[in-house]
């Protein structure tokens, strides 16, 4: 007699389900894009039922994140659990919502390898344990990431091509204008403050006076904030004020009416620069060390800054304890001696080049926008770009406090200076340069 077995059912794979959009335009809306991308993904997961497919109900949902940074909540939710063993399948529509960058998504894939995840797209059909579907899945996100580079281009040329035709393009709007249509138009009262304003520092000594006098005449920024020093030479850097829109560090003329003419204008920096040179004549103590306790040798070792005169000249520089100490040359790796003005100088650089990055200003938003949710991510990014006229206008003493704020450590190697941010601080940094409130056209 023949024994009938029974069919074994389908092993129950759980599947979570991740969505993503990049800006928070329509998410109050009672369907929105991140419910349409569960609803087919959740179709999908149905029709799959058969081979043991189910639904888990966590959401994992980011509204408002790009995916060129893996810095986003339920991202990091959707691993974790990944590592607790709770999910089996990862469930998108697209691949460019799981990442647009290939560098990211290779991490994810690795991740998923790891514990044993399938990678499904409802859109894009392959599957990511085989070499063909990998091959796929590289050529679709570098094809992604194309597109992604692509339209940042358009952007910035277009926001290029505004600016040279002194077109408004959004931002924290100074003191004395307001935005109706898109253009700045002079608020005559507060237009008064501003000539006020640079009046007063035209006739002062110090920007400290200056400080102090419009604290004492209850004279308020944009914002509703007293005026300090950086506030302060912020504003009196302003090009708005002489009719011009700026775009990189060059100023075109702008649709807007100036509400500080060129002679006043000429007269506050005159100000400026000589009291930059009163700052210099009066230090006592030498240049401080902006990297001190902060650069080291790729083996670890702490550099110093060390000072050598040659007739009326002076040099510093960066030099590693090894060639201190004089140990022995076995032991030593990658340069010694580096000239102290080059190195502050590239660490300096690379701070400007990283404070414009994607990445750190997404970072910077997310951080700053836990306190002060009133900042659009446009407004934090603005805010960063405007790093040179701050660092301008501090003493040595400030710029290297600022230096410790955004510097972790700074690695001297054969291959060249690598910098840490010290990403706690970048918070700080914005917040020096971005208004309480912003007002955005």
């Amino acid at each position: 007699m023949t024994r009938q077995t029974q069919p074994q059912p389908p092993r129950r794979l759980r599947c979570a389900i991740y969505t993503r959009k990049s800006s928070e335009e329509g998410l109050d809306m009672e369907f929105n894009s991140l419910d349409a991308q569960r609803e087919a993904c959740e179709a999908y997961i149905a029709s799959q039922k058969a081979e043991g497919w189910v639904c888990l109900r966590d959401k994992y949902d980011d509204g408002g994140f790009s995916g060129g940074t893996l810095e986003r909540p339920a991202l990091k939710d959707l691993i974790a659990d990944i590592e607790d063993g709770l999910i089996d399948i990862v469930v998108v529509y697209k691949i460019d919502r799981l990442s647009r960058a290939l560098m990211d998504f290779s991490k994810l894939v690795e991740i998923f390898d790891k514990h044993g995840v399938t990678f499904v797209s409802v859109t894009q059909s392959f599957n990511t344990t085989t070499s063909m579907g990998r091959l796929t899945l590289n050529i679709l996100l570098s094809f992604a990431q194309f597109e992604r580079e692509v339209i940042g281009e358009r952007i910035r040329d277009k926001v290029a091509a505004s600016r040279k035709k002194g077109i408004w393009m959004g931002g924290p709007v100074p003191l004395g204008y307001n935005v109706k249509d898109r253009k700045l138009i002079v608020d005559p009262d507060e237009a008064e403050t501003v000539r006020t304003i640079f009046t007063l520092y035209a006739r002062s000594s110090s920007t400290a006076q200056v400080v102090r006098e419009l604290d004492a005449r209850a004279i308020l920024t944009k914002t509703g904030r007293p005026y300090d020093k950086t506030s302060l030479l912020k504003t009196l850097h302003n090009k708005v004020y002489r009719g011009l829109a700026v775009h990189k560090g060059t100023a075109y003329p702008g649709e807007h009416d100036a509400i500080i003419d060129q002679p006043l204008w000429d007269e506050v920096h005159d100000v400026i620069a000589n009291n930059r040179v009163k700052r210099v004549a009066v230090a006592k103590e030498p240049s401080p060390a902006l990297l001190r306790g902060l650069i080291f040798t790729e083996t670890g070792v702490a550099m110093t800054l060390h000072h050598t005169k040659k007739g009326t000249r002076r040099y510093r520089y960066y030099v590693s304890m090894d060639a201190i100490k004089k140990r022995p040359k076995a032991e030593i790796r990658g340069p010694q001696r580096l000239p102290g003005g080059m190195v502050e100088d590239a660490v300096v650089g690379e701070i400007r080049r990283l404070l414009r990055t994607p990445e750190v200003a997404a970072r910077v938003s997310r951080t700053l926008r836990k306190d002060r949710p009133d900042l659009s991510e446009a407004d934090i990014s603005a805010s960063l770009t405007q790093f040179d006229e701050m660092w301008k206008a501090l003493i040595p003493a400030e710029q290297a406090r600022v230096v410790r704020l955004l510097v972790a450590r700074v690695t001297a190697s054969e291959a060249g200076l690598a910098v840490d941010l010290r990403h706690e601080g970048l918070g700080a940094i914005a917040a020096l340069v971005a208004p309480a409130k912003s007002e955005v056209a």
